[in-house]
Order: C-alpha cells, then structure tokens, then sequence
C-alpha cells in the first residue's frame, strides 16, 4: 500500500454513503462521514477498502498530542497497522461530550448544559475521558472483523487474532480492508472483550506523531492558511475593559491605505479589511479609533485593592476535614501572603477564523476547544439556526486555553455576512496578547499552627480571586457576568495532598473588571505557588529539611511521595542547604503526580535564573511515553516563563504586553538541562500536558531562598 500520512490525516473529508449500523449500541452512534470506499463501524473508527484506518478524535490538537494518543489506543485494541492508521476531527455528536473537562474547565453543572454537555478539550481530560470509549469501540470493531473473517473461513470467530492489519487464523491471514463491508454487518456480542497482555502491544511505545510530518514540512494547515475563492482578510480593534463604546474613527485616513477595500464598525470594535492582512493592520492605526468607557478603567491599583478587599471579606469553604477554629486555639500561628500576577496565555498563533456566508448558511474554519458553543455562539451572532452553521476544527498553534473562548467566532461571522465575501480574520499579536482573557490575578493567605515535632497542626488557605468558570460560561453563552460568586475552579489544586488533621480552604471572590479564563495549567499554578513555597517557609520553622518534611505528611499520597525520593535521588538532593541553589516542590493534579527539583537563583541584575530541572512524574499507564516527556517538558518549560514573566499590568483599561518582547518569556540561551524520570505505573491514565506547569515558580522561589536566605512571595518571581 502507498499511503501518504497527510493523505491519513485528512481522511475522510470527501462525504460518501455512510454504512447503516443496526446493531452498534445507540450510545456509540454518530454520523461519520465515509469517503469512497470506506466503512464506518460506529461513531470512532473508519475502514477503507485499501486497508487504512481512520479514528474520529473530537479533542482540538493543540500540540498536546492527542490525534497520536487517541488513534494509537484505538490502533492497538484494533491489532492495526500503524504505518495505516490516520485521524480526522469528530462530527459534533452527544457521544463525544467531555464530561471531565466540562467539570474541570466550566465548573459543576448548575443548569446551565441544559442536559447537553460540550464537546470540550481542556482540564488535561482527553485520555481520561475517552480511553475507555475508544478501546471499547476498538474492540467492537476487532470482533466484528473476526466474526468476519470466520464466517468466510468456517470456524469460530473466538480462534482468531488480529495483528498487523490482519485476521489470523493459523495460516489463514486476511487484510481488515478485505473484510469491512462484511464485517460491518455482524452482530456484536453483549460486550466485547478487551485485549490482555503486553506481548505486542502498541500501547506504552513511543509511536510516531501523526501530526509531525506535516507540521515539519509546513503542509499542516490552521484556520489563517485557509485561501477561498474572491477571500479578504482582516484586522480588528477592540476598546478598554468594561463597557467600551465606539465613538469615532477617522474613514478618510484609511482610503488612503493601499489594498484596503471596506471599514466595518460595531459597537465594541472596528475591523479594517483588505486584499492583504497588513494592508488591514496598517489601516487600523490610520483610522485612529477612539473608544468611550464608562466609570473608572482597570489599573494595577484597583486589581489590587479589589484582591485586598476580597480577602478582607468573608469567603467561602470550599474544602477542608477536621476542626480548624479549635486545631487554631492555643498556639502560635504563622502567616504568609502570596500575589500572582494576571497570566497571559500567548499562544504563538495569534486569534484566527475564517468565515464565509451564502445563502443564509455560515461556513467557519477556526481552532477551537469547544466546537459546539463556538457555532452556537456564532448562529446567535447571525440570528440563525445551528443547523445552518458549519465549523470545519482546525489543529490550534499552541493556544493554552485562548481557544477555549468563541469571540472570535461571533466577529467572523458578522463580518461574512457584512462583507457577503469570505473573509479571514486575524487578531494582530498585540491584540491577541491584550484580549486573550488572562489567568486570574490572586492573593493567597496561608496560616498553619506547628505541633509537635513541628508538624502541622492547622493549615488554612485564603484565596482572594476572581470567578473563572462563572465568568467563562457568561462569554460562551452571551449572559451577564456573574459578579463575585464562588468558584472551585477558581481556586483548584489549593486542597492540600499532604496529610493533615485540620485544614480548610475558603474562595474570597473579586471582581476586578479584567476578563479571566482557564489558561494552561489552570488554578493550579497559583494554588502550588501558595501551597510549596508556604510549605518551605513552615519546614524551615521547624527547623527540618524541606524533602523529609514533606515525605513525613505524605502517608495518604503514596505516589506523590514516590516522586520526591525519585526525583531527590536522581537530581542529587542536598537538603536545599544555604549557597546549595537548589529548590523543591511537587503537586497532584488531573490524576498525575509530580516532584520537580532546581538548581539556580538570581542571575544578573537580580533576574531569576534556573540551570538545571529534573523532574520525577507519575501519568500512571503512558499510552505514549514520548508524548508524556514532550509535554511535561514543554510544561515545565512553560512553567518557567509563568515563573519569571508571562505577565501582565494594566494601565487605563488595557493590558500593557504587546508584543512577545513585553513578556520576559525564556530563550534558549537561559533555558534549562532537563531531566523528566517517568515512573512506571500501572493506575489509570493521568493528564499530563499541564502537569509541568504549576510546580516551577515555588521550586525555584525555594531555591532563591537556598541561594539568598530572601522570601520571594510574588509571582512573577
């Protein structure tokens, strides 16, 4: 067989005849689209009659490497070739609704799903999610080709294998591609059997990225490579946080702007459009727009006194076990606040969608993390029903949660329409970096009371921040903001792993007028900031060494404890001494664990610097242990740049980063050796693509404390 990867990859695009499927489970029912010569086995796995596969994944592909991880589960259950195997974006279906990430990502179910929960990629939930939907479905299709392939031979099905794209019977052998039609139409056992073993096995090999061919020789294709018939491009403005008005602008100054072709004014932003995106972008600074807000603009001072506020205020338990108030009573208490800067998410590929609008129909290419409410969102636009809006889900550069958020979604769609041309808008770096709604400013109070031995006796966490998941659900839903309501997620990963007999964790909601939303890693970085360098601070009181400290509180988290003696060993823990440089943290969160150790301090100037990481991480059972690495390095690389800058101030309602310059981000020149130790496990899959992230900024915080003796309490450090 002669089949190009990028062939696979964009299977089925070209909509055949689909195979009825009687007998397939109605939950595992979906309308793939075949192309010619291609049988469809339920809502996951396409075969064509030259032997490929194709797996519907319905998670954006932003990097994190889930076309590879989910077509490799199936491939192996399947017993698939994997030279064979594709993938392409699922259909919008109930099937392939994340339960996980909704819960991670957009908070408890309070009514507002209204039954129906999102196709959604976030919260480190892909694997967890879909592991076990896709094997079964594998698995199905794995006895459908046996009972198949038996049929035609005379025995019974249950004597047969199926390896390398093939049904095995002792010597008979005979290609998936020549059974499908057939196969399709057997009937499934009540419950199809899982494989067992690991001889030959898929699962746990570093398979080779489905994506990485095409992304290397640059033929992949995201939402700004998209080129139709009479297309524009265009570039947008948007005003201050708040209720910015649009008020002037100046035509005239535009006109004089080679290739610009239109000026298109709303309300709330003003996009300029042309034969070219910088023709676009340049018209926009000739057009001069002015914007009227009322009230007062956000500045880093009223962020502040709103987070002052907020924690001064009565917050809510969210968490907690035993009898804080009395474990409080009759002992020293030790205090420490922590800030953490608004985070900016900077994907590399800056906000794109392309939009055309015929006949009353909205056809959209554009990177997105949750499909169905970015097309609900742009019919709401439109004035239209969802039926008549088609979203073709593109691979994302990066995106770190911007994604997650359909703005962009509504501005194509009323710019199709207005144009009544195609039209694709590009958000320029700087907007893109200003209007990505941002990770959460917070203030963290910590207090605990030392007993014993110095152990901890009362542990309480304060965390003075904004709403997320309320917040995020208003923009996908067009609603009013929710105002200074309490939120899990907003505090997310604050609930200790460490054993303790009274503890509480209470949400002081703020409302600071800056738009927040789910950003890499989540809650969690802020959370871990507070929770390990705190811990840090109180094993130093007691005068015991940080690691021990830590492994001692550890009896319930046994796994977590394995990722500090393994990374201790391995990076060569010295106690984090004084003039040692060295700093540890660890944390759980999406079911993984992570121990991380640096070795650093303050550079030049005072900057932080970090020149070695070795981390020691527990994902349980790695489908791919090369993507596992990828992205817990890139998390912790990620991490760094959260710990060192990735930040923003804001100056008279808007965001001060412009440009990537702004953000401090980490070169290759100050980027660190890294070393991640995988620890063998046999527990269900954990997430791993945010794993790195949260554990950075207090393992290097401690270790400028070794190198310094000075607390660093502020993220950016």
């Amino acid at each position: 067989m002669q089949l190009s990867r990028r062939a696979l990859l964009a299977g089925g695009t070209v909509v055949g005849v689909a195979v009825a499927w009687q007998v397939w489970p109605r939950a595992q029912q979906a309308a793939l689209p075949t192309a010619e010569g291609e049988t469809a086995f339920g809502g996951w796995i396409k075969i064509g009659r030259d032997g490929h596969i194709v797996v519907a994944v319905p998670q954006c592909e932003h990097g994190q490497g889930v076309y590879t991880a989910l077509a490799q589960i199936a491939a192996d259950e399947i017993g698939a070739d994997w030279r064979t195997v594709g993938v392409e974006a699922a259909p919008e279906a109930a099937l392939y609704a994340n339960a996980l990430g909704a819960a991670a990502v957009l908070g408890a179910d309070d009514g507002w799903f209204a039954g129906a929960l999102p196709m959604l990629t976030g919260g480190s939930t892909s694997i967890r999610q879909f592991e076990r939907p896709v094997r079964e479905a594998a698995a199905a299709t794995r006895t459908l080709l046996c009972k198949a392939a038996a049929r035609e031979w005379g025995i019974d099905w249950e004597t047969c294998l199926t390896r390398d794209g093939f049904v095995v019977a002792g010597e008979r052998r005979a290609r998936f591609g020549e059974l499908a039609v057939a196969a399709v139409r057997e009937s499934l056992p009540k419950t199809p059997q899982l494989r067992v073993g690991d001889e030959g096995r898929l699962t746990g090999t570093p398979a080779q990225r489905l994506d990485a061919p095409s992304k290397v020789d640059g033929s992949a294709n995201f939402a700004g490579d998209i080129r139709l018939p009479n297309m524009v491009f265009a570039s947008i403005r948007q005003g201050p946080f708040g209720d910015s008005r649009l008020v002037r602008y100046d035509t005239a100054a535009a006109d004089t702007i080679p290739g610009v072709a239109r000026v298109v004014a709303t309300d709330r932003w003003i996009a300029a459009v042309g034969s070219n995106w910088w023709a676009a972008n340049q018209a926009l600074g000739a057009l001069a727009p002015r914007f009227e807000t009322p009230g007062p603009l956000v500045d880093d001072r009223r962020i502040a006194t709103a987070l002052d506020a907020a924690l001064a205020s009565e917050g809510m338990q969210l968490a907690g076990a035993g009898d804080v108030v009395a474990a409080f009573s009759g002992g020293r208490v030790f205090r420490a606040d922590y800030r953490v800067a608004a985070g900016v998410p900077a994907a590399i590929e800056p906000v794109t969608a392309t939009a055309s609008f015929e006949h009353g129909r909205l056809v959209l290419w554009m990177a997105t993390q949750v499909p169905g409410l970015a097309r609900a969102a742009a019919a709401r636009t439109l004035g239209i029903g969802e039926g008549n809006v088609v979203l073709h889900p593109m691979m994302a550069g990066g995106s770190f949660g911007a994604a997650l958020e359909v703005t962009i979604a509504e501005q194509a769609a009323h710019l199709a329409r207005e144009l009544e041309r195609p039209v694709q808008l590009t958000w320029s770096r700087a907007e893109s970096l200003m209007h990505t709604p941002v990770r959460a400013p917070a203030l963290g109070r910590m207090s605990a009371r030392l007993g014993a031995g110095g152990m901890i006796a009362a542990w309480q966490a304060q965390v003075a921040t904004p709403p997320v998941a309320p917040a995020l659900r208003a923009r996908l839903a067009a609603t009013a903001a929710p105002g200074a309501v309490a939120d899990p997620v907003a505090v997310d990963g604050t609930s200790p792993a460490y054993r303790l007999p009274a503890w509480a964790v209470s949400h002081h909601p703020a409302e600071i007028g800056v738009p927040v939303g789910y950003t890499r890693g989540g809650a969690h970085t802020a959370s871990c900031f507070f929770t390990e360098c705190f811990i840090d601070e109180l094993a130093r009181r007691a005068e015991a060494e940080p690691l021990s400290y830590r492994i001692a509180m550890l009896g319930g988290a046994p796994r977590l404890a394995r990722c500090l003696s393994t990374v201790a060993s391995l990076g060569g823990w010295q106690g984090g001494t004084p003039g040692t440089g060295q700093g540890i943290a660890c944390h759980a969160m999406a079911g993984s664990f992570i121990a991380l150790m640096v070795e650093g301090g303050l550079g030049d100037g005072g900057v932080p610097r970090v020149e070695r990481m070795v981390a020691a991480v527990d994902v349980g059972r790695a489908i791919n242990p090369d993507l596992v690495r990828q992205q817990v390095e890139g998390g912790l690389i990620y991490g760094l740049a959260a710990a060192v800058g990735a930040s923003t101030g804001y100056t008279g309602g808007m965001a001060d980063v412009r440009s990537f310059r702004d953000l401090q981000l980490p070169r290759l020149a100050a980027s660190p050796d890294i070393t991640v130790e995988l620890i063998d496990s046999r527990a269900d899959p954990g997430g791993a693509s945010e794993l790195g992230v949260p554990v950075v900024a207090p393992a290097l915080a401690n270790a400028i404390f070794a190198v310094t003796g000075r607390r660093v309490r502020t993220l950016p450090l």
